[in-house]
């Protein structure tokens, strides 16, 4: 029988680890940024177009690869990071395995110019499906300028399976963020078709985390000052407790200069903020740690992006206490200080050992203290008779007189009872009406009279036991179904704001807006460009008062690019799901009697009576058979 095992080509064991490493555009896109910044670039440029799929450019000032290097740099597992297997232990860099450059190279063309400070000529490689297409001097800038061209182009599956350029687009930047923060002494830019998105100068932590996320986050920054301890050395910042919001919170981790994600210290921090914000919302934070490398795995993930600790449990207790002392430091709390050390000593004056008389008394206010106000005011009492004894001298069988009934007591007995009856009509009327709108048996005979639990369920009494409704999302499934029909019949009506609101919408986040744009302005929004990724609210749908606009629309943004819309059908979805879940009845809201009757009225007049438009509960039926048998 002959030989079956065979050792692979080297394109083919090629294209397997890209499978791994190379999984879309911003994989390559943060490849080659994290090579730059190995190689000390002070200023760093990312050319994107068509979202990666077409053109991956990063342009570096850093000290460059030799001729040798630059052609050894696309074997297979060579590294200069790593000499023998105790290094992997002692890691400070960001590449360190040697695949990055030969798995692009497996899956794209590339052409790479590289100069060297000390050299008087660059080289230049073209590569096209891990086989090198010419290799020559050429003149370039000291740095490296890797162009990465038609990524898949020799393995369609992998390409046919890319997502829009909007989605790759939103991984690229996401790529691009997780490095720009954790190096602010570094310069970046990052142009998209021609575009320029980013222009990030160097500068400190905080402006950085500005210059990515907007000027308005720098008023909800908290910052954790530098503590340092034999585990770890931590610093960042975190959101204020006012500024938590159930979508677009912007929440990272870096450990020695690398992004990471780690649920048990997310715990850590939210534990920090414990009923200092709702349930179900989340704040910002920005937390840096520097802990010894020896005592961290950082090769347990393709990615890297999950790093294993030595010393999770003390790291998350000093981590939590450090976010406790943030919040009680820096926050907006009003408290009393004691502390004196370093103020100035202001003497107490004493009249009785002044130096000197004074030179002119204080005024003297002669107080007439017999003196009332109210005397004169109040009513005098009757004279007490002298012949009191008299009024207890009557018959005890004597009746009791009673005045007669005024007429003015017979009309409000009579408007009364016409009020009654209009209730009783108008219940009545109610009634008919949702009988006649029930499409299922079990909530027949339902009872007009309903009782509110907690301020947040609406119970009543239905043929079949006892009905529990769910107010805000009952609401919820009432408004959505509202909004999608007036935006697909375009009758959303505007009003004008008094003071306009201004949004800023963050860098990632513009192309993706100005996709949903047009239809916000369709729901009745009226927004205008207002500089630099602002733009100025100047109308709102109408019946939205009371809700904070800003808050409303920077969370249908969010919504809107979670969810990741390529269809109008899911854009409208999205943003009139979001839209309700804002102006819908909050839970604790307290209603009355015909309110809630009305609700339930809307509500059996949906297509989906029991469920939300995202899937959740809005009735539940406690049956006849299971109270009474609580009682049995």
């Amino acid at each position: 029988m002959s030989d079956i095992i065979q050792l692979l080509p080297d394109f083919v064991a090629n294209q397997i680890a890209a499978g791994e490493v190379i999984q879309r555009p911003a994989s390559v896109v943060k490849e080659l940024m994290e090579n730059s910044i190995d190689a000390g670039a002070k200023k760093i440029d990312v050319i994107i177009v068509d979202a990666g799929k077409t053109l991956v450019q990063v342009v570096d000032d850093g000290k460059g690869m030799s001729e040798t290097d630059a052609r050894l740099s696309f074997e297979r597992h060579a590294t200069s990071k790593i000499h023998q297997a105790d290094d992997l232990y002692a890691l400070h860099t960001m590449g360190f395995r040697g695949e990055a450059l030969a798995s692009i190279a497996a899956v794209a063309k590339i052409d790479l110019q590289t100069k060297q400070e000390e050299d008087d000529l660059g080289t230049r490689l073209v590569l096209s499906g891990s086989e090198i297409v010419s290799h020559e001097a050429c003149s370039c800038s000291v740095g490296c300028n890797f162009k990465v061209e038609n990524l898949f182009y020799n393995v369609p599956a992998r390409r046919k399976f890319l997502k829009s350029n909007t989605t790759e687009l939103n991984n690229i930047v996401q790529a691009f963020e997780r490095i720009v923060l954790v190096y602010p002494e570094v310069a970046f830019t990052l142009y998209h078709n021609g575009s320029e998105m980013f222009n990030l100068k160097s500068g400190s932590y905080r402006q950085r985390i500005v210059d990515v996320f907007g000027k308005r986050i720098n008023q909800s920054l908290l910052p954790i000052e530098k503590i340092e301890t034999s585990m770890c050395t931590l610093h960042g910042f975190v959101g204020k407790p006012e500024s938590a919001k159930k979508k677009g919170s912007h929440q990272f981790f870096f450990v020695n200069s690398r992004y990471m994600r780690h649920a048990y210290f997310h715990k850590a921090i939210m534990s920090a903020f414990e009923r200092l914000v709702p349930i179900g919302e989340q704040v910002s934070y920005f937390i840096y740690f520097e802990v010894p490398a020896e005592n961290i795995d950082v090769n347990i993930h393709p990615t890297k992006t999950e790093i294993k600790f030595e010393n999770e449990q003390p790291i998350w207790q000093i981590l939590s206490a450090a976010v406790k002392e943030s919040i009680g430091l820096f926050s907006d709390v009003p408290s009393i200080d004691f502390d004196t050390s370093g103020r100035v000593d202001m003497p107490v004056f004493n009249q009785g050992q002044a130096e000197e008389p004074l030179k002119s008394d204080a005024p003297k206010v002669e107080i007439s203290r017999s003196y009332n106000p109210f005397l004169d005011a109040m009513p005098k009492a009757a004279p007490i008779s002298q012949d009191w004894q008299q009024l207890y001298s009557q018959e005890p069988s004597k009746p009791v007189s009673v005045s007669p009934i005024s007429s003015n007591d017979i009309q409000y007995e009579s408007k009364l009872s016409k009020l009654s009856a209009c209730q009783d009509d108008e219940e009545e009327l109610f009634k008919s009406k949702v009988d006649s709108q029930i499409h299922n048996d079990i909530f027949d005979d339902k009872s007009p009279v309903h009782y509110q639990y907690k301020g947040k369920y609406i119970m009543t009494s239905v043929k079949s036991g006892l009905m529990i409704i769910d107010q805000h999302r009952a609401h919820v499934r009432v408004l959505y179904e509202k909004y999608m029909n007036q935006i697909r019949e375009r009758k959303f009506s505007s009003q004008k704001t008094l003071f306009p609101e201004t949004i800023d919408v963050p860098a990632a986040d513009i192309i993706s807006f100005e996709k949903v744009l047009p239809e916000l302005q369709n729901m009745g929004f009226e927004l205008t460009p207002f500089g630099r990724n602002s733009y100025a609210i100047n109308a709102i749908p109408a019946g939205l008062d009371g809700i904070n606009i800003v808050d409303l629309v920077n969370d249908m943004i969010a919504s809107a690019l979670e969810s990741d819309c390529d269809v109008l059908d899911d854009i409208y979805h999205s943003l009139s799901l979001s839209l309700a879940r804002n102006a819908a009845i909050p839970e604790g809201q307290v209603l009355s009697n015909l309110e809630m009757e009305g609700l339930v009225d809307d509500l059996f007049s949906c297509s989906d009576v029991k469920h939300t438009p995202d899937g959740k509960n809005i009735i539940g039926v406690l049956r006849q058979s299971d109270i009474e048998r609580l009682f049995s």
